[in-house]
């Protein structure tokens, strides 16, 4: 990997859960750095930047630092669009995490603020960007099932108040299974499919509270303010359609594929959308099913232990590194506003869909990203 070029600054506003994961992948990076990090608890800031050897800065510093060009925005949902408004009016570029607003109104209105001032916005999750489902893609792409008619993909749980430090806002506005996992799948069916026409939902709460059981909030109840269980029919522009069924009111299913592609000459099985990594299958008409090989795509090589015991890969950043030489190089990037856009619209139309039991048809849509190169890291995107 060519080091001839300096690093392109990052700055992270958010420093809960989810930023260990960013700020272990660039710390991976040869291509991006995190100068500093930022919370509305300054204390919070300080203890991730000691233990990752990064600066703490205030907020308003952070937006002031004109060494940092793009900031990774890891706050909760609630509070990501005027966030990133904030780090676009100072004329930075953002990478959120998903979704890019806790609703499409708001998201829009921050894309549009970005293209009157040139700037780019980028967005969670990059999984899609991982080995196993670059090789679903490119096995569609040469035409291994033939022309692809249909397909379904599920996530199914019990909710994160069994795991999570501070599980409450998944279960408010912009969080709920269709919101925080719903976009690893959309975006890998848009991934693999292309855009979204228009949809049909059906979508229930199944409990009013939930009692968190992890610590440190074991006890505490949570009133539940979005739907818990979604069952939904997308259909593509290409023609496909596809079932997607999002819950947390689930203990325990069977569905050990999630995500299946049927085509005219065969059925593509995908791995986890949730992760980089993992064995894709295929198989032909009346044929067995076959390991599709991953081993020359980047961002497939298990480097983390998951909570079930298993070693999955774990590449989040890769989609801001990809970002940040789509910069340098002025193409476009993969994992971009106008996909997260898309992809948002899509979510929050299941839920329209079902109470006005009529399909809605998108306003939105988006190019398929650039499939990632062959390779072994991120040099791929250099």
């Amino acid at each position: 990997m060519s080091t001839s070029n300096p690093k392109t600054l990052i700055g992270i506003i958010g420093c809960g859960n989810i930023s260990d994961a960013y700020l272990k992948g660039a710390a991976r990076s040869g291509l991006i750095e995190v100068k500093a990090c930022a919370a509305l608890r300054l204390e919070a800031a300080q203890a991730k930047a000691a233990r990752y050897g990064v600066q703490a800065m205030s907020i308003e510093a952070l937006l002031a630092d004109p060494d940092i060009r793009i900031i990774i925005n890891l706050t909760v949902p609630m509070a990501h669009a005027e966030v990133s408004r904030q780090i676009i009016n100072a004329g930075k570029h953002v990478y959120s995490e998903k979704p890019l607003a806790a609703n499409f109104k708001d998201a829009l209105a921050l894309m549009q603020l970005a293209s009157a001032k040139g700037l780019r916005v980028g967005c969670a999750p990059d999984t899609f960007l991982g080995a196993s489902h670059q090789a679903c893609r490119r096995a569609l792409d040469a035409g291994a099932i033939g022309r692809p008619l249909g397909g379904s993909a599920v996530v199914m749980s019990h909710g994160m108040e069994n795991w999570h430090p501070n599980p409450e806002f998944f279960y408010k506005t912009g969080g709920g299974p269709v919101l925080d996992i719903g976009p690893y799948y959309i975006t890998q069916l848009v991934n693999l499919l292309g855009p979204v026409q228009r949809v049909a939902g059906l979508a229930s709460v199944g409990n009013a509270t939930r009692t968190v059981t992890s610590e440190p909030l074991s006890g505490r109840i949570i009133e539940v303010g979005v739907p818990t269980t979604v069952n939904a029919v997308l259909d593509f522009v290409s023609g496909a359609n596809v079932s997607f069924s999002a819950s947390w009111d689930v203990w325990k299913h069977n569905r050990t594929s999630p995500i299946e592609i049927y085509g005219t000459e065969g059925t593509l099985l995908g791995a986890d959308p949730n992760f980089f990594g993992n064995t894709p299958r295929l198989c032909k008409p009346n044929g067995d099913w076959q390991d599709l090989s991953i081993a020359d795509l980047p961002f497939g090589v298990p480097n983390r232990k998951a909570r079930n015991g298993s070693m999955q890969a774990d590449y989040r950043m890769i989609g801001l590194v990809d970002m940040a030489m789509a910069i340098r190089s002025n193409r476009p990037h993969r994992a971009s506003g106008e996909l997260a856009l898309h992809v948002l619209e899509v979510l929050e139309a299941l839920e329209t869909s079902s109470r006005s039991s009529q399909f809605v048809r998108m306003g939105t849509t988006c190019l398929r990203p650039e499939p990632v190169p062959a390779g072994s890291d991120e040099s791929v995107f250099a």
